[in-house]
């Protein structure tokens, strides 16, 4: 047995942490340029510790996902203002774009050399500029992994710039920043880092020490998220939820993923789409697609054993099957109110396209199986 675990330098967690970035930010640098959305009031409180800890700043707002463009143009901000120092403040789309800036900041070549799929995918040569990354959402981790996930809409894809030299310095993880958060923002996301617990866990290369991470975050999603979503005041849920979508960053960046993840980044490549509002969709009949493939052709496959696990952990009935987990979790989506993905255009004369695309993605060669062009067709058509 071989792996490796990375992350972040240091890890916070808790709520009422985001007081702790006044010495964190000034260890760091003096000038921070910080990435958040283009609506600002909810950054205000970390600006004002930023002035209390005589760290100058300059904003840099963006708005949807993030573009290899977006990033470019952080560049360029940063590196006018002086900046030594890059902050994320913001969901997952924000956190994404600040590790990207960050990571450019101290490359100047091409951004194509280092860009994968679209671009020679070289590795960066320097370490990227400091980087503190503070989720105000309970999804995507990006807090903890090595990659900036990027549209190019000229390409028509999301492709990663990728290096352990761009694992943020600070991940601070503040779960009173998720309590405003709308009921579909929260089911969105929430399924999002529910699914990035799975995937690592039933994925082909897992380990114990993801598995560990990935059976709690499992645990606590099952109790929780449906919880924050009739009730977006209630702490001790969304704690479970900030905590659940941290241990899905630390888990897919240190397994793999699944053809959930797998057709997520063609489509937000395409479509204009919510990373989590993708995963969400797909979830459930990408996890009845895995079950069936292996129950049919390895049926003493270990992941199918997982998904047993799954199940059990889902439901707290120690009896469960893969299929309990399967219809746990549709019925999760329900409740929900998760759309299909015609709602953000698919239709069946999208289906080749998009089919070969996540076929060749790198997501899909984590998935516990290999499912065949027709599995991954009804899965879309389920899905619609």
């Amino acid at each position: 047995m071989r792996f490796e675990f990375a992350t972040a330098t240091r890890i916070i967690f808790g709520p009422g942490t985001l007081s702790e970035i006044r010495p964190l930010a000034a260890g760091l640098g003096r000038h921070a340029l910080v990435v958040t959305r283009e609506h600002q009031e909810s950054a205000a409180p970390l600006l004002a510790l930023l002035n209390q800890a005589g760290v100058q700043y300059t904003v840099y707002a963006v708005e949807g996902e993030p573009t290899v463009s977006f990033a470019l143009e952080g560049v360029r901000q940063a590196r006018a203002a002086q900046c030594d120092l890059v902050i994320g403040f913001g969901g997952g789309s924000v956190i994404d774009t600040g590790k990207a800036i960050s990571g450019l900041l101290t490359n100047p070549s091409d951004p194509f050399d280092y860009l994968e799929v679209i671009g020679r995918g070289q590795p960066l040569p320097n370490p990227a500029a400091p980087y503190i990354a503070i989720p105000t959402t309970a999804g995507t981790g990006a807090e903890v992994t090595r990659n900036a996930v990027l549209s190019s809409p000229e390409h028509r894809v999301k492709v990663s710039l990728r290096s352990p030299l761009m694992l943020p310095k600070v991940a601070l993880v503040d779960p009173e920043l998720t309590y405003q958060l709308p009921p579909d923002i929260t089911a969105y996301t929430g399924l999002d880092a529910l699914t990035q617990v799975i995937e690592p866990f039933v994925c082909n290369q897992p380990n114990p020490l993801t598995d560990a991470i990935c059976r709690e975050g499992i645990r606590r999603a099952a109790r929780s998220l449906l919880r924050t979503y009739d009730n977006g005041k209630d702490t001790a849920a969304r704690e479970d939820m900030a905590f659940c979508a941290l241990s899905g960053g630390l888990a897919l960046a240190n397994a793999r993923l699944g053809a959930v993840h797998g057709f997520a980044g063609p489509f937000g490549g395409t479509f204009d789409a919510p990373h989590g509002a993708v995963c969400a969709a797909l979830l459930p009949h990408v996890m009845a697609a895995n079950v069936a493939a292996l129950a049919a052709r390895e049926p003493d496959h270990s992941a199918l054993r997982r998904y047993d696990e799954v199940a059990q952990l889902l439901t707290g009935d120690h009896s469960a099957t893969a299929k309990d987990g399967v219809e746990w979790i549709a019925e999760l989506c329900h409740l929900l109110n998760v759309p299909g993905l015609a709602r953000y255009g698919l239709t069946g004369a999208g289906l080749d396209d998009l089919i070969d695309k996540s076929a060749r993605a790198s997501s899909m060669k984590g998935n516990p199986i290999t499912l065949s062009p027709g599995e991954l067709r009804d899965i879309l058509i389920r899905a619609i």
